[in-house]
């Protein structure tokens, strides 16, 4: 079996973020960087099907020189090879360009599974996983919580609402986003960090697999959201009062 998964590197959570002076996106050049952490979790799930099934996993990741670094943290976790595609200005791609470049790199691939993490930390839109599946024409999944292999393809399990859950089966190749916390996450052994050094990255560039940074959305601004504070009166007899500080507190504060 083998298995894509796309990772991508993302601010470091404990980051002081500040505005560029385009207004337009964060100021990168001061920040620390690191895995998406829901990538982390679809390439552990791609690592333990692999051992289980035995294959191949092959990470692949977009951005400039510096996700080097992410990619060799998922080649020294286990992951075989990895795809790079090197793009200096990736924030100029939306979430349909990007989703375009990784299609293309994964279509030359022809893996018999993608996996991607549910949504990134930075943008946390969610959708990159399921535009790729519609551009490739592939059966897609969301919200994963478990993969079992099956003579048909594959069954998986996914996170509903209110603590529901729903089994799907599914041909290969698909396409899947995983949850966070489907699994324990492994650490880098010493062993792997030295073969990372050995293993293969394919570089490739967003001219070279025709794809043009025509975005279909563009962002305006990014903004600190304004702090405000208002008081509200609540009359009534202690238990009117009571109760209506309990329905804003579940309906609109939404804290209980």
């Amino acid at each position: 079996m083998k298995i894509l998964v796309s990772i991508k590197q993302v601010p470091a959570r404990d980051s002081q973020l500040r505005i560029d002076s385009s207004g337009r996106w964060i100021q990168e050049s001061d920040l620390s960087f690191e895995t998406n952490e829901p990538d982390a979790f679809a390439l552990e799930e791609a690592l333990r099907l692999k051992e289980q099934h035995s294959g191949e996993v092959v990470a692949l990741c977009a951005g400039p020189a510096r996700v080097s670094q992410t990619i060799r943290e998922a080649l020294a976790k286990g992951a075989d090879r990895a795809i790079h595609i090197e793009e200096d200005n990736l924030a100029a791609f939306d979430t349909l360009g990007v989703a375009k470049l990784l299609a293309k790199a994964a279509a030359t691939e022809q893996p018999d599974l993608i996996l991607t993490g549910l949504q990134s930390d930075d943008l946390g839109y969610g959708q990159t996983g399921v535009i790729m599946a519609e551009l490739l024409g592939l059966p897609h999944a969301t919200i994963i919580m478990a993969v079992e292999k099956i003579d048909a393809g594959i069954r998986v399990k996914r996170e509903l609402e209110d603590g529901w859950f729903q089994n799907v089966e599914m041909p290969l190749p698909a396409v899947l986003t995983i949850q966070s916390g489907i699994n324990k996450l492994r650490y880098a052994t010493l062993m792997g960090i030295k073969k990372a050094k050995t293993k293969e990255i394919k570089r490739l560039t967003a001219a070279e697999l025709g794809v043009s940074v025509t975005p279909a959305t563009l962002i305006e601004r990014v903004y600190l959201p304004q702090r405000s504070k208002q008081t509200q009166m609540i009359e009534g007899s202690p238990k009117e009062a009571a109760a209506k500080l309990v329905e804003k507190l579940r309906f609109e504060a939404r804290v209980i």
